[in-house]
């Protein structure tokens, strides 16, 4: 008899696996929050990742915010946010709290897998003792854990759960091989069985803190070119035809991913006394890249005789991504907030992205269609497509007779903006 799966967190990681396992297994997809239990009985999923057909076919799958609906399940899967504090230093709140929820219902023979990035150890070390503790059952005897990282990339509708290798891991040969196993039911990409929960841990941290660092280096290299006078497009265009030229790009670096799983392995290199000089300077290059924006866009109104104070600024994206509805952890959010520190009026434009979330994270009020000749900066932040679409024209018939286009993306040719990034 199949084994019973509860997945806790019905977000962008969990959402997608509970309607996969859904297929195969009964599943227990739980949620705490009763309005998005509600809209996805409805078919309706706000993070865009699943469609009202995948929940249909999903026919194993129950969708509740009822978490005594759990107590059947002999796997847990966790997989909810882990951020980072004002402090840059995890914030591991979800996680415990899903942990302490999954303890009370824990019973022998049980798998707790988690997919929820995290520092290497923390699963051992933070939530291993949380789930003895409450259930007062022994790990690795009467009960077992796994973990197995998400890679979940939102709005992309190429590389989707089933068709990225899943690395997985169990506390013991069993469990791991039992892990490894299930997710073979539903990866058709296949899968790679670690040979511990700290290395899958680590695997996870360094995928994203990799790209954080070469970002970094190609926002460096976009100061630099800056002030050479020369386009950082150009120059990419061109060293891109070498074989092994990394395709980066610079840009705003923000989401729940690349611009937080860095602090992940700082936090823990730093508790075991080593400083990690790279990955440090990288994030403290990619956190800054907002103010340079904004500096830059001050120094060309100037040149146009445009006066930051009382201007009105349309900046084109919120989302954190491309194509996406998601706004975690959006770093367009300290553009808007540096220009509105200096008193100007600023709009919002991103049909992407969900009013009412836009409202209750940010205290954002959307505009919904930008009035032509209104604005004396105008500021493609995100690539979207639906931006591109738009075409050079358009986009620039929404400023003033004198106005400053500045494209972070490079969307548009070089000579039809006043600056990019």
């Amino acid at each position: 008899m199949q084994k019973e799966i509860s997945v806790i967190g019905l977000g962008y990681v969990g959402l997608p696996l509970a309607v996969k396992f859904g297929r195969v297994r009964k599943v227990i997809g739980y949620d705490p929050k009763k309005q998005r239990i509600e809209s996805l009985k409805k078919g309706t999923d706000n993070t865009l990742e699943v469609s009202a057909d995948d929940l249909v076919n999903s026919r194993n799958l129950v969708l509740t915010a009822d978490h005594k609906k759990l107590k059947n399940s002999q796997i847990y899967i966790i997989a909810v946010p882990t951020p980072i504090d004002e402090h840059l230093k995890p914030d591991l709140g979800p996680l415990i709290s899903a942990t302490s929820l999954v303890a009370k219902y824990l019973s022998r023979g049980n798998i707790v897998i988690y997919e929820s990035t995290v520092y290497p150890g923390a699963t051992e070390e933070v939530c291993v003792p949380i789930l003895e503790k409450k259930s007062e059952l022994v790990f690795n005897k009467d009960f077992f854990c796994g973990y197995s990282p998400e890679r979940v990339n939102p709005g992309d509708k190429k590389h989707k759960l089933e068709n990225i290798v899943k690395v997985t891991s169990g506390s013991n040969k069993e469990t791991s091989i039992e892990v490894d196993n299930l997710y073979k039911e539903i990866i058709t990409a296949g899968t790679h069985r670690a040979s511990s929960i700290k290395v899958a841990e680590a695997a996870k941290v360094i995928e994203n803190t990799q790209r954080d660092v070469n970002i970094a280096l190609i926002n460096e290299l976009a100061l630099i070119f800056n002030k050479l006078e020369i386009d950082t497009e150009e120059v990419l265009e061109a060293a891109s035809t070498k074989w092994n030229f990394l395709p980066f790009k610079p840009g705003l670096v923000g989401g729940h991913c690349i611009g937080v799983d860095p602090y992940y392995l700082t936090y823990k290199s730093l508790e075991l006394g080593y400083n990690p000089e790279i990955i440090l300077a990288g994030r403290r290059l990619n956190d800054n890249m907002s103010k340079y924006i904004i500096d830059q866009i001050i120094l060309l109104g100037s040149k146009k005789n445009i006066h930051i104070s009382d201007s009105n600024i349309l900046i084109m994206g919120l989302s954190f991504k491309e194509n996406c509805p998601d706004i975690r952890n959006t770093k367009v959010v300290d553009i808007i907030d540096g220009f509105k520190n200096l008193n100007a009026n600023v709009d919002i434009y991103d049909p992407w992205v969900i009013p009412e979330e836009a409202k209750e994270e940010y205290n954002i009020d959307l505009v919904d269609d930008p009035k032509g000749n209104s604005y004396d900066i105008i500021i493609i932040a995100v690539n979207h497509d639906i931006f591109a679409d738009m075409g050079p024209e358009k986009v620039r018939n929404l400023g003033r007779s004198e106005f400053v286009l500045y494209d972070v993306k490079h969307i548009f040719p070089a000579e039809l903006t006043d600056g990019r990034l």
